[in-house]
């Protein structure tokens, strides 16, 4: 292998046998930001060597995930480069070739152990309190021995010879870290069905593609005494070591699908912004200077990146900073972006028309804006916005008569009498009503019923809207009186159709 190349180069090197998840979607990242940070280069590997379980649309989801978080590669699928072919599976001749060196020289050699008699090894160590490790075996067969059986057509294994010396590497976030050999066994390379494993073929990659620094998950941290046996047997000098800390849920147990979205595919749909999520993860077992700020563009990022931040602490997956900076990313975006993205959560509602069937007027666009305007500060995803708004075009009187906290305010003696006042003076307005309207309404209405606070509002703002809370009126009302002008799906409601409904159903024993 080379001397280690400055800058630094790293790789993110996925399975493509599912979702992208967020302790992966943060390894990557910390990659990126270590090698963008450092001038170095990040490459991306597939390592697909699981044949039954890889899938191409796995393959293609990942990559379009990373590129959504903005995470870019130097070399790797579609950025061909000098260390090409990128997916393991494509790469089977290389790994031959080198485990055939190993043979040749002695450093691994042919197990013909079965599968029967490596469970019975297991069964007897365990039974004797002794580590599960294999015996050896085969270790000591001659190579007269050893060829013979193997022209006979006898499956074997290739297992490494583990040096009589304890295994040790430097990792950048533990110090130094130790094993004893005996503890590591001579693990396989190649299975006899052909396939070499993921400790020999990430060893053999790292290596042939100049890997100088490997950072990932503390999963690994067991694999890494294995692969440090594996670089010692090729005369190679390891890579830097960085292992990362597990992520737990809210139960400090490993994060997983009970504790709700994992994967990146999921926050993308939810309607978390790619910045938000990226600087979220970022936080996930790293800080910068100081320790105290916690909001970073990814320009940011880059700049105070340093693999020394990292904590070998568990970090936990907290929703509520998620959706923090989710709300002050949405805030910050510019309008425009962020209604093409709602726009699609409001057409599967039923509520718009897909932009692909057709481009929107102008002044369904204009309105669509307003309509933001109004549910975005209080939303903490994208998704939750059609709920949010969904009084605008789907007004039900019977509803808000059956919500208990509704019929409690409209039980009161001054609701039919605001009611009634603020009814009679639209049935009398001709055209639509403007906030200017409502405000000297309201102000008549106080005079006249004595009604005031939520006694004057609730009444009416539950006959408008179905709820006694919800946004300001006068933002709310222009966008009921315009949007009942425009052509959607769902015909909007203006003040007047609502209030005849609501004071309809009152009549008809709504309450």
């Amino acid at each position: 292998m080379p001397p280690s190349l400055q800058p630094p180069r790293v790789r993110f090197a996925p399975s493509p046998t599912g979702f992208l998840h967020v302790g992966n979607a943060r390894t990557a990242l910390y990659n990126w930001l270590f090698a963008r940070h450092t001038g170095g280069a990040f490459l991306l590997r597939i390592e697909d060597t699981d044949l039954d379980r890889s899938e191409v649309r796995h393959e293609k989801q990942l990559m379009e995930d990373l590129l959504w978080l903005g995470i870019d590669w130097d070399e790797g699928p579609g950025v061909e480069g000098p260390h090409a072919p990128y997916r393991q599976s494509e790469r089977l001749g290389i790994y031959r070739e080198h485990t055939d060196r190993l043979l040749a020289e002695g450093k691994a050699y042919r197990c013909f152990c079965t599968t029967e008699q490596l469970e019975e090894e297991r069964r007897e160590a365990a039974a004797a309190h002794k580590p599960q490790v294999y015996s050896g075996r085969c270790r000591n067969l001659s190579d007269a021995d050893s060829a013979a059986r193997a022209s006979r057509g006898e499956p074997f294994a290739v297992r490494l010879r583990i040096p009589d010396h304890p295994l040790r590497f430097h990792d950048i976030v533990r110090g130094v870290v130790e094993f004893p050999n005996e503890t590591v066994s001579d693990p396989i390379l190649v299975r006899s069905s052909g396939m070499p494993v993921y400790n020999y073929v990430v060893t053999l990659d790292d290596a042939l593609m100049e890997i100088t620094h490997v950072i990932r998950g503390d999963d690994h941290i067991s694999n890494t005494p294995k692969q440090v046996a594996i670089y010692e047997a090729f005369g190679w000098k390891p890579p830097e070591f960085a292992h990362l800390s597990t992520i737990l849920g809210s139960d400090r147990e490993r994060l997983s699908k009970r504790h709700g979205a994992t994967s990146v595919a999921s926050f993308r749909e939810m309607g978390i912004l790619p910045e938000a999520l990226v600087n979220y993860l970022a936080l996930l077992g790293w800080g910068a200077e100081g320790g105290t700020r916690e909001l970073f563009s990814r320009e940011e990022l880059v700049k105070e990146f340093r693999l020394e931040r990292v904590t070998a602490s568990p970090a936990i997956f907290d929703w509520e900073k998620l959706h923090w900076l989710n709300r002050h990313y949405l805030k910050a975006a510019d309008p425009e972006r962020i209604a093409e993205l709602a726009w699609s959560y409001f057409a599967a509602a039923g509520f718009l028309a897909p932009r692909d069937e057709a481009s929107p007027a102008a002044a369904v666009d204009a309105w669509f804006g307003r309509l933001l305007a109004l549910f975005l500060p209080s939303a903490n995803q994208l998704d939750e916005l059609p709920a949010k708004a969904a009084f605008v075009f789907r007004f039900d009187p019977a509803t808000a008569h059956a919500n208990d906290e509704n019929a409690a305010l409209l039980a009161t003696e001054s609701a039919p009498k605001v009611l009634a006042a603020f009814a009679a003076r639209v049935a009398a307005h001709a055209g639509s009503v403007n906030p200017e309207q409502f405000k000297t309404w309201m102000n008549e209405i106080k005079v006249e019923t004595g009604a005031k606070g939520k006694d004057l509002f609730h009444p009416v703002r539950i006959a408008i809207t179905g709820s006694h809370s919800g946004p300001e009126f006068d933002k709310l009302i222009p966008v009921l009186e315009d949007g009942s002008q425009l052509e959607l799906p769902v015909h909007v409601l203006g003040v007047r159709e609502r209030i005849e409904q609501f004071m309809g159903s009152v009549m008809g024993g709504g309450q």
